[in-house]
């Protein structure tokens, strides 16, 4: 099976070696690595294009942000399955994405645990995002997967279309609702970590950010599942959040 991973990037020249190097230290050797450069005024073209791998396309032109760069993406890529790996993202191990494909051998999208760091020199897990049994009314009730371990198969990807650029930071999670909640898809787990994350994008870098995220997953809720001005998972969803902070191993 081939994967085809999809990285948004603008002016990441310190941290997209990181996310290169895990991507070529993968035991799966069946995939493709689109970096999408929205015209960086940094070295992050040249960073990307200086490993000489011929998995590796890049592509640096202005965009309209991040899902305006993976809407680049979809329309590009080859692989019988995609999913996204941020560019101050790495896979955990070198066996992550042998074990995403194995998942995906039963199912139509597959999810997976991930480790908040500090950086990706020490490794400090700050949080641990642990994978939970999908709950009762799925998104309604706040529960929901974490963004860069969602892959899913190209049958999945063409049901759902296109990222939602009126959404300027739940894109991603309104990408996964439409997946999961508005198809008929096979849902599975991969087995262990599957992606170490800087602490600090752009859902997460502030409270003010934790707000403005909440208030668009709100709105997507509304569109796709119906339902009032707030909602069970307006506050179940932040709440499920908290015990991640508190996770041993």
């Amino acid at each position: 099976m081939k994967i085809s991973i999809l990285t948004a990037c603008r002016n990441a020249e310190a941290t997209l070696a990181h996310t290169i190097e895990s991507v070529l230290a993968q035991d799966h050797g069946d995939f493709e690595l689109l970096v999408l450069d929205g015209a960086s005024t940094d070295q992050t073209a040249a960073v990307a294009r200086g490993f000489a791998d011929p998995r590796i396309s890049v592509v640096s032109e202005p965009d309209r942000g991040m899902y305006d760069a993976l809407n680049k993406g979809l329309a590009r890529y080859q692989g019988d399955a995609f999913g996204v790996l941020n560019a101050d993202d790495t896979y955990h191990d070198a066996t992550a994405l042998s074990r995403i494909v194995e998942a995906l051998q039963h199912a139509d999208i597959v999810h997976g645990d991930l480790d908040f760091v500090l950086d990706h020199h020490a490794k400090e897990v700050v949080r641990r995002w642990r994978v939970a049994p999908r709950a009762a009314g799925g998104f309604r009730s706040g529960w929901m997967p974490a963004h860069p371990t969602f892959y899913v198969r190209r049958q999945v990807a063409d049901a759902v279309g296109l990222f939602d650029l009126s959404l300027k930071t739940a894109s991603d999670y309104d990408y996964m609702l439409r997946a999961v909640e508005l198809h008929p898809f096979r849902l599975a787990k991969a087995r262990g970590v599957v992606i170490d994350m800087m602490r600090g994008g752009a859902s997460t870098a502030s409270i003010g950010a934790h707000l403005k995220h909440n208030i668009e997953a709100l709105r997507a809720r509304r569109r796709w599942l119906g339902g009032g001005p707030i909602d069970r998972a307006l506050v179940a969803k932040p709440l499920r959040k908290v015990g991640q902070f508190f996770v041993r191993g």
